[in-house]
């Protein structure tokens, strides 16, 4: 079966203790997710999938946020996820050098308003592997779409963060009843 592995929203802005909206930054790092998405990364380069790199992003002009959603709302007062900026780039710690292809998302989902799932159609990729931030909203999201466009799906938990480990969990065992749960280890036999 063919298989791509999705990173998400490791970015500066949410990742890294300095970002503008770095809510998930001390989970990251306590959990050492940015160390295991690079180790799955890693897995992916050595088993053939097609690794895709996602963030969320808008314009300088913040044109596309939309400025009533709770969540986005008020990026522009703060200058968060303008693309273009340090705040867009890939954290530092993950080696961004093992995607093969890096789609940029105007919302939480990587499907929305991108070209992922395009992408997979024409790489006729049919599991997908997904890890990144934050479990609560982008994993969530974007995991119940791939779902319901009839991918396989499968959560590295252990490469994900959220606000909290409380968060991180709940988020894990709503997932449960539409992508199976793994660890990083999980990728070797897959």
């Amino acid at each position: 079966m063919k298989t791509a592995l999705i990173v998400i929203d490791y970015i500066n802005d949410i990742t890294h203790p300095t970002g503008k909206i770095s809510h998930c930054a001390s989970h990251t790092a306590e959990r050492g997710a940015i160390g295991k998405a690079n180790r799955a990364l890693a897995i992916g380069r050595k088993r053939g999938w097609l690794n895709i790199l996602v963030k969320v992003g808008f314009d300088r002009s913040y044109v596309d946020q939309p400025k009533h959603s709770p969540l986005f709302g008020r990026a522009h007062e703060f200058g968060a996820i303008a693309l273009g900026t340090e705040g867009t780039d890939f954290h530092p710690d993950l080696d961004s050098s093992l995607g093969d292809l890096t789609i940029v998302k105007p919302r939480v989902s990587a499907f929305y308003g991108t070209n992922l799932d395009a992408v997979l159609r024409a790489q006729k990729v049919e599991r997908l592997v997904v890890a990144g931030v934050s479990s609560t909203l982008a994993i969530q999201s974007t995991v119940r779409e791939a779902h319901d466009r009839d991918y396989a799906v499968f959560v590295v938990e252990d490469a994900c963060a959220a606000r909290s480990e409380e968060d991180h969990q709940m988020s894990m065992i709503s997932l449960e009843a539409i992508a199976k749960i793994i660890r990083v280890e999980d990728l070797e036999g897959m």
